[in-house]
């Protein structure tokens, strides 16, 4: 017989919170190497002279030092929108854009289909979006009173939306997701002076498959969501430049050794490509969706998750160095 206080078979799982600031939390204090979490995104302000860590699942983490970390705080408000009450976020990151802080993440609605390709997965609503705040730790809240906004096509399935900035245009970088495209793209689209919606259709930069290393789900034997569905993956672009110039993509896709860290070039300088890809992953043992920042003492970090075994996702820091036309990974960083 079970005890009285053990849950029963039948009993609802506890919710978890949301990342929203409406939803209560336990703030507690811990290091990196005790976090599990994907997508991991460091955004270093310069007004408070501290580090902000966000990843899947929406929230915030705060350090002065890259080595304690608190948190989880919620990152934003969506009261009243289709996003409310929405658990299922994910790639979140936080951006710095003419005097404001803009917070980029893809919020999943699982009970919206949206569309329905023959013999694979339903497609339901995954957009990717854009928030907005005068603070960097928020709350970060919708820039539009349209409470079923969406920045893309409502039937397209989009995830891991990032911003960049190249001559003073702002632009928003994403996912159009395999489970839908089959050969999943990167695509890009400028965004209005605001940020508050796109400027442009979006234009594709390149294709999963054209990265020598990105091998297709079902050959490489891979399983997603139980079933094998074939495709090729694009997940979490990042957009940077090198120490001379040159314009590159860090990117993640499934390879040999499943989780890849890819990176791909721009022949053009620009947005606008070509892109090409590099023959070998950037990093291919069971880890990706990185992305590089600055500390406040000017060293160069690569932040990725990476899973070993069986085990979580965790986050790891590595140096780059950036100095030449083409990134170089070096050692782990342990701060």
């Amino acid at each position: 017989m079970p005890s009285a206080n053990a849950p029963t078979a039948n009993a609802p799982r506890p919710r978890r919170p949301s990342a929203s600031v409406t939803d209560a939390r336990e703030i507690v204090t811990t290091t990196l190497d005790e976090l599990s979490l994907s997508d991991p995104f460091i955004y270093p302000d310069e007004a408070t002279r501290s580090y902000y860590l966000t990843s899947s699942g929406g929230s915030i983490y705060k350090s002065k030092d890259l080595r304690s970390w608190t948190g989880p705080y919620g990152a934003y408000d969506v009261s009243g929108t289709w996003m409310q009450g929405i658990t299922g976020v994910s790639a979140a990151e936080i951006h710095h854009v003419n005097g404001k802080y803009y917070y980029a993440a893809t919020f999943a609605d699982a009970k919206q289909l949206v569309d329905v390709v023959p013999r694979r997965y339903n497609i339901t609503r995954h957009q990717t979006t854009i928030l907005v705040s005068a603070k960097v730790d928020g709350p970060y809240k919708p820039m539009t009173s349209d409470l079923a906004f969406d920045y893309l096509p409502h039937n397209w399935r989009t995830i891991d939306g990032t911003i960049w900035n190249e001559n003073g245009v702002a632009y928003f970088v994403f996912a159009h997701e395999w489970l839908q495209t089959i050969d999943g793209t990167m695509e890009y689209a400028n965004l209005a002076p605001d940020l508050s919606r796109l400027a442009e259709k979006p234009t594709v930069m390149f294709r999963a498959s054209e990265a020598p290393w990105a091998l297709e789900m079902v050959g490489n034997g891979e399983m997603t969501y139980g079933l094998r569905i074939p495709g090729w993956v694009t997940d979490g672009p990042e957009l940077f430049r090198t120490k001379t110039g040159k314009l590159g993509m860090l990117w993640s896709s499934w390879g040999a050794h499943r989780y890849a860290q890819g990176v791909a070039y721009s022949q053009s300088g620009s947005i606008e490509g070509p892109w090409v890809q590099e023959t070998e992953a950037f990093k291919g043992d069971n880890s990706g969706h990185g992305m590089m920042f600055t500390t406040f003492e000017g060293k160069r970090l690569l932040i990725i998750h990476h899973v070993e075994g069986d085990g979580p996702r965790k986050p790891q820091l590595y140096e780059i160095d950036d100095s030449g036309d083409k990134l170089i990974l070096g050692p782990r960083y342990n701060p």
